[in-house]
């Protein structure tokens, strides 16, 4: 029997099947920040009920933490207590907490990776849509909801159906200019923000092969704005030299043993998919978005579709642009570079080396976020906050700031905000504020300009 990467990663971690029903999951490592686990925490409490293996869960701060400042008390009393009973929480269960300030403190997507929690052939989920994430590393990763995270809490399991498989496979060699995020943007404007739902899919081919692990955890993370369940690359080369020697990796003859079982993961040829999809890499550039969903996406260098649908025309009026209209030159105030999408050093390293000996345009407000304090740490013994710096930037400190008006970092209402993040929903950014997703390259292009601009075209 041929079987997929998600064939043999889920059919690994199940503890027992219902017939005709669903499958008992077990659940490697959970994931919690300050959000979606406090009612888990007390619904367990309430019931008289343990944490089962509280040293499988690594929990840290990062949605409703401000980004100046973090050695002050927390001003927002929500944020405030959200944070307090976290760490509360995870001390009474003996749970690993990466609170504000710690080094190993960030984005739940981000530091986990970082630090070598993630590793391949995995089982991973958090309270978080944006778990898929953690699939560039070939595990199965996804987000839970409330009473979900409750039952990892109290079994270390999940009863669930098993998901479809799908597999999108990109050839060929992308243009100057197109970045991870672009493949990404790029299939969800082909395939709708629909196509995925009910599937895990496997991305896979040239493009994806010679990918950095960065570039694969942005694509992977966006797998659920194309309605799938979770993405997921298969381990390789690239994934074992990213794992070895971080933090909570293996070591020696341990880490020679994982990879042993890691090169067994990887897809059967003639593995059957219920469903594939192919794209040519080299139809492929920047990409921007015009609307309120990830698949309202266009090349930067193209025009506004015109269309006759009532959600299209809604769309359009709240983001006032017109059907038929070019984004190019389209002047812009807001500029945020972070995310669990694109937070990460190799994002930041695009922009200084695009804003290097340039100045950034004044009337653009640009937050430049690091994914983690590691992250943060890099960006300045390697000298890019001093590039930053003398191009006009102020970098901030860790979290998930603009992604989400969950913090002090909010688009003003009617402003435009080219944003590396990953949804551009109404209000996801703010009240009334207009996010225009787009790569790093794309975003410090447009602080520096002060409008979009199509970057490509300079390299090319």
């Amino acid at each position: 029997m041929k079987k997929t990467l998600f064939d043999k990663v889920w059919d690994a971690h199940v503890v027992d099947s219902i017939e005709n029903g669903p499958d008992i999951l077990y659940i490697d490592k959970h994931l919690i920040h300050e959000v979606t686990s406090p009612q888990a925490f007390n619904e367990l409490e309430t019931r008289g009920i343990p944490i089962f293996r509280p040293q499988q869960v690594v929990a840290t701060a990062d949605h409703n933490t401000p980004t100046v400042d973090q050695h002050l008390p927390v001003k927002d009393l929500l944020s405030r207590k959200q944070l307090k009973q976290l760490a509360e929480n995870c001390e009474k269960n003996d749970i690993t907490f990466y609170g504000l300030g710690h080094p190993y403190n960030g984005i739940v997507h981000v530091m986990a990776p970082e630090l070598g929690i993630t590793q391949p052939g995995m089982t991973i989920v958090c309270g978080d849509s944006h778990t898929s994430t953690h699939g560039a590393f070939g595990t199965i990763a996804f987000g839970i909801g409330t009473s979900q995270v409750a039952q990892v809490f109290a079994s270390q399991c999940l009863l669930l159906s098993k998901p479809k498989s799908m597999r999108i496979t990109v050839n060929g060699k992308l243009k100057p200019g197109v970045l991870p995020k672009d493949v990404i943007l790029y299939i969800i404007s082909k395939i709708g923000t629909d196509a995925g739902t009910g599937h895990f899919c496997e991305y896979a081919g040239d493009v994806f092969e010679n990918m950095s692990m960065e570039g694969r955890m942005t694509v992977c993370n966006m797998s659920i704005e194309m309605g799938a369940r979770g993405g997921m690359i298969a381990p390789d080369e690239t994934t074992f030299e990213y794992v070895k020697g971080r933090e909570f990796a293996p070591k020696g003859l341990e880490y020679e043993q994982a990879v042993a079982y890691w090169k067994t993961l990887p897809t059967d040829d003639g593995a059957i998919f219920d469903k594939e999809i192919h794209f040519d890499a080299a139809d492929i550039e920047p990409m921007v978005t015009y609307g309120t969903n990830p698949g309202m996406g266009i090349k930067i260098n193209g025009s506004i579709p015109v269309e006759n649908d009532e959600s299209f025309k809604k769309s359009l009026e709240y983001m006032n642009f017109k059907a038929g209209e070019s984004l190019v030159n389209k002047p812009i105030n807001y500029v945020f570079i972070g995310s669990c999408t694109n937070s990460r050093i190799e994002d930041f390293r695009i922009a200084a080396d695009y804003v290097k000996g340039k100045q950034k345009a004044e009337n653009v407000t640009a937050w430049l976020v690091p994914g983690s304090k590691q992250v943060e740490a890099q960006i300045i013994e390697e000298g890019l906050k001093d590039i930053f710096e003398e191009a006009g930037f102020k970098l901030r400190q860790p979290g998930c700031s603009a992604c989400l008006a969950m913090n002090d970092d909010k688009i003003p209402e009617g402003e435009y905000c080219v944003s590396t993040s990953n949804r551009n929903f109404e209000g996801r950014q703010g009240q009334g504020a207009r996010t225009i997703l787009a790569s790093p390259l794309t975003a410090a292009a447009t602080a520096i300009s002060g409008k979009i601009i199509d970057v490509s075209a300079q390299l090319n």
